[in-house]
């Protein structure tokens, strides 16, 4: 077994590259049935800032809507670990994913000519802390 301190840079860059690309992380949740296209991709957007939450938020709603997905159910947590009690200069609610997000999407035109419905999941699918984005057929 290789030490963790001798993998080598085109290992680690791999591996990185990999991580970064959500292109072919397979959705469990999607499934086929009967060879229909994907109907729903889901995205786990936990522990992202919001500055890496809007780059991948692009990133997926551009490759679902390239390959014909009806909807994107984004995990963006309920904000319960958000370190911004501290900072007066910031809202203690407003301030989490799964409201910045809506606020990012509906701000660029881009994204929200691909978007239908922005909705909050149902309970089953996260409730609070997921979101249901409904994209437009293309």
């Amino acid at each position: 077994m290789k030490d963790k301190d001798k993998i080598s840079k085109i290992d680690k860059k791999n591996w990185q590259d990999y991580v970064n690309d959500p292109k072919d992380i397979y959705d469990k949740d999607a499934g086929i049935k009967n060879n229909v296209a994907y109907t729903r991709y889901k995205f786990d957007l936990h522990g992202l800032t919001f500055q890496e939450a809007k780059k991948k938020v692009g990133e997926v709603i551009n490759y679902c809507s390239t390959k014909q997905f009806k909807e994107i159910l984004l995990i963006t947590g309920k904000g319960i670990h958000t370190k911004n009690e501290k900072n007066i200069f910031v809202s203690k609610d407003f301030s989490k994913l799964q409201y910045l997000i809506p606020e990012y999407i509906n701000s660029d035109e881009n994204l929200i000519n691909k978007i239908s419905e922005i909705k909050k999941a149902d309970p089953s699918s996260g409730g609070d802390g997921a979101l249901i984005l409904k994209l437009k057929k293309l």
